[in-house]
């Protein structure tokens, strides 16, 4: 068993086996100048003898700027993207008391150009930045300089895999897509028929790759089942509603509906005008004060969903974590894929 009685060292003790006064210790562990090559190399040494680890707390602390992050999220009515926003604000609480503080700003995300110049704009002031991205040119390269510029970049929820962004936060959204069609496939049970598919924009990562998996699973597990091209809501419940009774106007044998994105009481709505609610296995995305009473109906049969809290928290820690140069658990900040019926919400 360890030793828990052991004594950690201190900045002193360090001091004393570099033979260095504390000051040099602190000018070579925070990176200051007005110390030689020769003097920070004895510090480093005596570090690594007696196993020394920094106190990154307290050296932020003790410093005169703290860290500041922007997260950067979509404007419009989305409940999960509210959530989120929500969540941001009670964890800017906790992190500004270890001297970090948390910026929000709002831009429409649907707009490759609107992202990139929210982007953009957070360079001045933010040492590093989180934002649900988009698959646009615009955006990758302002990521991409904001990268160049020294800063930490985190991707929440939507990726832009092809920027130089450090990190991403989220669920696998191929899986996801996957685990929903798995789920309406088998609760169809053998009906032969037409599924719909809507999403917000497929410009967004997260929903592109969604639909992937979704038609991956449905091609090659239920072929009897056929598949309509998906039709973008832009999260909107207004515009869901529309792209609904376009699909149900077109569409006699529709048994089957997949919302990858937001606006799923527009759905909700049209199809219990138009009489099918109980026919249509009805599978959709993230566990909100809007969706629950859907789910405890019946009106939604699935959700699939990710938590929230965990995401903003996880982005925050793990950008926190590079720009004060520590090491984070990966396996603690994976966000999982949660799969809610009417019997298990939480």
């Amino acid at each position: 068993m360890p030793d828990r009685s052991r004594r950690l060292p201190t900045l002193q003790d360090v001091a004393r086996e570099a033979g260095v006064s504390p000051a040099t210790v602190d000018r070579a562990i925070n990176g200051r100048s007005g110390i030689s090559a020769r003097a920070r190399a004895k510090v480093e040494a005596a570090m690594q003898r007696l196993d020394y680890r920094p106190n990154v707390h307290a050296s932020r602390l003790a410093r005169a700027k703290g860290w500041r992050i922007c997260l950067v999220l979509p404007t419009g009515t989305n409940p999960f993207m509210t959530r989120l926003e929500q969540e941001a604000r009670a964890a800017a609480d906790h992190f500004a008391s270890e001297r970090v503080q948390i910026d929000i700003a709002k831009t429409d995300v649907f707009s490759g150009p609107d992202l990139a110049a929210a982007l953009e704009s957070a360079a001045g002031t933010a040492d590093a930045v989180a934002a649900v991205a988009l698959d646009h040119p615009a955006v990758n390269e302002a990521i991409n300089a904001l990268v160049r510029r020294g800063k930490q970049v985190a991707t929440l929820v939507s990726d832009a895999p092809r920027s130089l962004r450090q990190h991403y936060v989220g669920i696998d959204n191929v899986a996801a897509g996957r685990t929903a069609a798995a789920i309406l496939g088998r609760f169809l049970g053998g009906r032969e028929g037409t599924v719909g598919v809507i999403a917000g924009s497929l410009l967004l990562r997260d929903h592109a790759e969604r639909q992937l998996g979704f038609q991956q699973v449905m091609q090659d597990e239920f072929p009897h089942l056929s598949v309509l091209p998906a039709r973008e809501g832009m999260d909107d419940r207004h515009r869901v509603a529309e792209k609904t009774r376009e699909i149900l106007k077109t569409t006699d044998d529709l048994i089957g509906l997949y919302n990858v994105g937001a606006g799923n009481e527009g759905a909700i709505t049209v199809m219990t005008n138009f009489g099918v609610a109980d026919r249509v296995v009805f599978v959709a995305h993230e566990l909100t004060d809007a969706s629950r009473p859907a789910v405890i109906d019946g009106s939604i049969d699935a959700i699939i969903n990710q938590d929230a809290g965990h995401e903003v928290r996880s982005a925050f820690r793990r950008l926190v974590a590079a720009l004060d140069g520590v090491p984070i658990s990966d396996a603690q900040e994976r966000i999982r894929i949660d799969i809610y019926l009417r019997h298990n919400l939480p």
